[in-house]
């Protein structure tokens, strides 16, 4: 006789005693063949990689976004049209007011003025004095302390005129040199000019209005900061030669300019002092 096989046949495991069925030997599951099981991905990692992933997409978004969009358009324009459009708005603003140095014939000039096409306020500083500065229509006044009219050594006359609104004649020398400052047309017409090749230079911001810079001869030939929110102003002037730098700002604010009362007022004749 043949002595029990222990293991049984291939694939076939024992049964336990007493177990139902008629066969000796059970069936033993068979093992699949598949992909390894999966195992989880700590919280932790899951949120770091969910972070990365949103810093990616973010990052990418900023390297793609239009620095022009929402603005007026002008940051697209070549440098030349850009200049134009801004010289065209700056002479079609009814007001602005500009503050800054100018600097003319070797002598500088510290400028705060309000500018309307009928008239101008402001003050002028220069070598240590400062001045004030009234045009209403074509009369100017020029307004100082003591010292401005004394410089000629002629005390007597600055008791006189100290902090009065002094009347300068349209023939007295100094009346084109100082209504300049006060008319609008004239001192943006001879300001907003840059020199050499005209090139744009990136966008900027000029107290939290964003802008498009342009320049003359690489900055050699001055550089011009204009809006690009709402009409194309021109906000920043740095002008060619170290001639001085401007800021921009009211445009179309108006203001009032009246004759100053009669109180505050000297008619010094045909020629004012030679100070």
């Amino acid at each position: 006789m043949r002595s029990a096989q222990v293991g049984g046949p291939a694939g076939l495991a024992p049964t336990a005693p007493g177990d139902p069925g008629t066969l000796p030997y059970a069936i033993a599951p068979r093992r699949t063949k598949g992909p390894p099981p999966v195992t989880a991905i700590p919280p932790v990692r899951n949120r770091r990689a969910a972070l990365l992933g949103a810093v990616c997409v973010l990052a990418l978004a900023g390297c793609s976004e239009d620095p022009d969009a929402g603005t007026n358009g002008v940051g697209k324009l070549a440098a030349d049209k850009i200049q134009s459009k801004s010289v065209t708005a700056a002479g079609a603003a009814d007001a602005v007011r500009l503050s800054g140095t100018v600097v003319t014939s070797g002598r500088t000039y510290k400028l705060d003025m309000r500018l309307k096409s009928d008239g101008g306020t402001g003050s002028v500083t220069s070598k240590g004095s400062t001045f004030g500065l009234l045009r209403v229509g074509e009369q100017l006044y020029l307004k100082a302390d003591a010292d401005f009219w004394n410089s000629n050594g002629d005390s007597g006359v600055g008791d006189s005129l100290r902090g009065k609104y002094v009347k300068v004649p349209q023939d007295d020398p100094s009346y084109k040199k100082f209504s300049g400052f006060t008319d609008k047309d004239v001192l943006l017409s001879s300001l907003l000019t840059l020199h050499g090749s005209l090139a744009t230079d990136g966008h900027h911001d000029q107290n939290g209005v964003r802008t498009i810079r342009i320049t003359g001869d690489d900055g050699s030939g001055g550089t011009l900061d204009v809006s690009l929110e709402g009409k194309p102003y021109p906000l920043r002037l740095v002008r060619a030669g170290g001639a001085g730098t401007l800021t921009f700002s009211d445009w179309g604010k108006s203001f009032a300019v009246t004759e100053p009362a009669d109180d505050d007022t000297v008619d010094y004749g045909k020629q004012l002092p030679s100070s």
